[in-house]
């Protein structure tokens, strides 16, 4: 018995370490916490989040055949490079895993991202040529693709019908034990950038598996996540929401707070805690550390341009970085209303009122807004489509950041999921794929009436893709790309009926929809933090209403497009960080300024204690579990009382204090840090260098291809 205490004091205590703070709640499951949870799994079925026996065992049989490919591989190379016997025998090599495979929470049919670990002798070279000849004469890998030039260089296979990105990394080891850990940072001396990045996603996998309490329970937590997150549309790092990488760091912050919780409970938690953050304030599993290596890390002290990230969440490790510096303003706005609507969900399934299938219900992106950017990228040929459409992709945040500058646009809401042309809108022979924006515009007071000019946004957008193309030789006949503005009412010209008129789907559909029907695309965007590089799909979706909503929608009802003789035409291109005060301590932005000023980058504040000074948890202010209530509705309407006024507002005031008390728990060792400046959150965040567009690189010369700039003009009535 004294033992069993003993235990249970020691677990208690190490909890305590998880994390930059102290837990919010150390209480036990109850039994109706394990019962949420199993109806959590059981709405989950449905979807194909979870892989049977056999697939899982063809998984772990298919990576042995490669483990033990690649220590024949580098046997042989080591052969050819003279190195002795006695060496070749144990000169190793080892295949390793991360992402969501490696954390996990991988789906039927997903691919695995993998690393393969060499030593010192074996250059990169060796891997993309001889490794990639000994591929091609194996009969079970078919699909294969080298792409040598990437930001983080892969080559992608299917290894008995599964889907594999390869990365390499060369360490400064003579010989790769079966036992090595790339946890720590002293592997990274002496690397070359390449090998650093390939090593970051294995490295920031295995950290926050490391950083959670409970793996089970984390992971049937993500798994929830995820799937909430595609079926809502804002998974998707390409396009300014969260990625894989992203969604698990969160929800692994959301463990270390209630480190004793099931599923069910944490799912709860997870809404509660993300609904009431504060960003720009950062995310972080640990206190960030210093290796001395000199490499580059988020640190907005040093870094001017980290101060303009919106919603940092940032790797456990070395180096730290932000991996979702491509959040823009209208996407953090869109997910801090989805965190907000799934808090409001997830009560009423605790309090009985609503089942789990009700969370992972489709917003109807559709018929939420009266008007919409249609963006359609198109080739002559399905293999140059499907290269074209993946640099298109990549971009489309550049033009969501050119409308939200924009002085009438409040909003613009990009749909993940992309569409093929219909035949009335394309040539018989081209290949096309259409992406959705909608807008919501500004209410302009004391104006009849005003004229909205997009071309040059539009523009700049197409000549920021037409660039890149062209620095990475990839233009070809055929590709082009057309920007057109229509309203909600011609949708149907472009788009089926069931996608556009209000429709509840079967079960079948929402399984498709939720797997994605379309393969994995080479990413062009230099994002190397979102590891998993997952491009699942989601359904058509829109937001729910969010705090611009309600003013929006008067907006809308009140100024609508007229009709002008003016052509609503396209732009068409034809081939022919915020500083800290403290950590996880939120602070209040100020009210955005006018689009028409440019905010000036804030300087960095004295605060040597924040990223590398002791976090002190208080803990008399962590509050205790508080029993299950209503918040506020999302739009503003009062929410049903459980039993009685007062208990509505204790439960409301329990909500309140329990993740007030999250923040209140830290504090510094330099109690007296001066405040610091907040952000001018109206202005987009600022692009690394690698994403804007080169001024130096010419648009195509007249001779080489044609560049048709057409205007797209709109004017907006008010409705008295």
């Amino acid at each position: 018995m004294k033992e069993m205490s003993s235990t249970m004091l020691s677990g208690q205590q190490s909890q305590k370490h998880y994390g930059i703070t102290s837990a919010i709640s150390l209480a036990p499951p109850r039994e109706i916490d394990h019962h949420y949870t199993k109806k959590l799994c059981d709405a989950m079925q449905p979807f194909g989040v979870f892989e049977d026996e056999e697939e899982l065992n063809h998984r772990l049989a298919v990576l042995g055949k490669l483990n033990n490919f690649v220590k024949e591989w580098i046997a042989e190379i080591s052969e050819l490079k003279n190195l002795p016997p006695s060496a070749i025998s144990c000169v190793g090599g080892k295949i390793f895993t991360f992402g969501s495979y490696r954390l996990g929470v991988h789906t039927k049919g997903a691919d695995i991202d993998a690393l393969c670990v060499a030593p010192r002798h074996v250059e990169r070279t060796d891997f993309f040529q001889s490794f990639f000849e000994k591929l091609k004469q194996h009969e079970e890998i078919k699909d294969l693709r080298a792409v040598e030039d990437a930001f983080v260089p892969v080559i992608k296979f299917k290894f008995d019908g599964i889907e594999i990105d390869l990365l390499f990394a060369r360490l400064a080891l003579p010989s790769i034990p079966d036992n090595l850990d790339l946890r720590g940072d002293s592997i990274l001396k002496n690397l070359d950038i390449r090998c650093i990045r390939s090593l970051n996603g294995c490295r920031v996998t295995d950290e926050i598996l490391y950083l959670v309490p409970n793996k089970e329970n984390f992971r049937l937590t993500l798994r929830a996540i995820k799937l909430w997150a595609k079926r809502r549309g804002i998974y998707s790092n390409m396009l300014g929401f969260l990625g894989g990488v992203s969604w698990a760091m969160l929800v692994a912050r959301t463990c270390q707070l209630y480190p004793n919780a099931v599923a069910a409970t944490l799912v709860h938690k997870f809404f509660l805690v993300f609904s009431k953050w504060e960003w720009p304030n950062p995310v972080l599993l640990k206190q960030p550390e210093d290796s001395n290596l000199n490499l580059p890390v988020w640190d907005p002290r040093v870094n001017p341009s980290d101060r303009y990230h919106l919603m940092p969440i940032i790797t456990p490790a070395y180096p730290q970085q932000n991996s979702t510096y491509n959040v823009s303003t209208s996407t953090r706005t869109i997910m801090s209303e989805e965190f907000k609507y799934g808090l409001s969900v997830t009560d009423e399934i605790l309090q009985g009122k609503a089942e789990w299938s009700k969370l992972f219900e489709p917003p109807h992106f559709f018929q939420k807004y009266k008007h919409y950017i249609v963006l359609a990228a198109s080739a002559s040929t399905e293999e140059n489509h499907l290269e074209w459409i993946g640099l298109v992709e990549s971009k489309i945040r550049v033009l969501v950041g050119n409308l939200e500058r924009n002085e009438y646009i409040t909003l613009a809401h990009v749909n993940p999921q992309s569409f093929p042309g219909s035949k009335e809108n394309r040539n018989e022979n081209d290949f096309v794929s259409m992406w959705f924006i909608g807008i919501i515009f500004k209410k302009m007071e004391n104006a009849e009436s005003v004229n909205i000019d997009l071309t040059y946004d539009i523009q700049s957008f197409t000549d920021t893709v037409y660039r890149q193309a062209n620095n990475i030789n990839m233009l070809k006949n055929g590709m082009k790309i057309e920007a057109t503005h229509v309203k909600k009412k011609q949708l149907n010209l472009y788009l089926p009926p069931e996608l556009v008129q209000k429709k509840k789907r079967s079960i079948a559909d929402l399984n498709r929809s939720s797997n994605g029907g379309s393969s994995k695309r080479i990413s062009l965007d230099s994002s190397h933090l979102d590891s998993s590089r997952d491009t699942d799909t989601g359904t058509p979706f829109s937001s729910p209403p969010c705090k611009q909503s309600k003013p929006a929608s008067d907006t809308e009802d009140r100024w609508d497009s007229c009709s002008t003789s003016i052509t609503v035409a396209g732009s068409v291109l034809e081939m022919g960080g915020i500083p800290l005060s403290s950590l996880e301590k939120p602070i209040v932005p100020s009210p955005p300024a006018e689009p028409s000023v440019k905010a000036k980058p804030p300087s960095p504040p004295a605060v040597s204690a924040v990223l590398a000074g002791d976090v002190k948890p208080n803990a008399a202010s962590s509050p205790k579990e508080e029993p299950n209530g209503l918040d506020d509705s999302i739009n503003g309407a009062p929410a049903k009382r459980p039993h009685s006024p007062v208990e509505e507002e204790m439960a409301k005031r329990h909500k309140d204090a329990e993740v007030t008390g999250l923040f209140s728990a830290v504090s510094l060792s330099e109690p007296k840090a001066k405040p610091i400046p907040t952000i001018d959150t109206s202005r987009t965040q600022r692009l690394p260098s690698m994403e804007l567009p080169d001024a130096s690189s010419p648009l195509p010369a007249s001779n080489s291809c044609r560049v048709v700039k057409n205007s797209i003009k709109l004017a907006l009535n008010r409705h008295k």
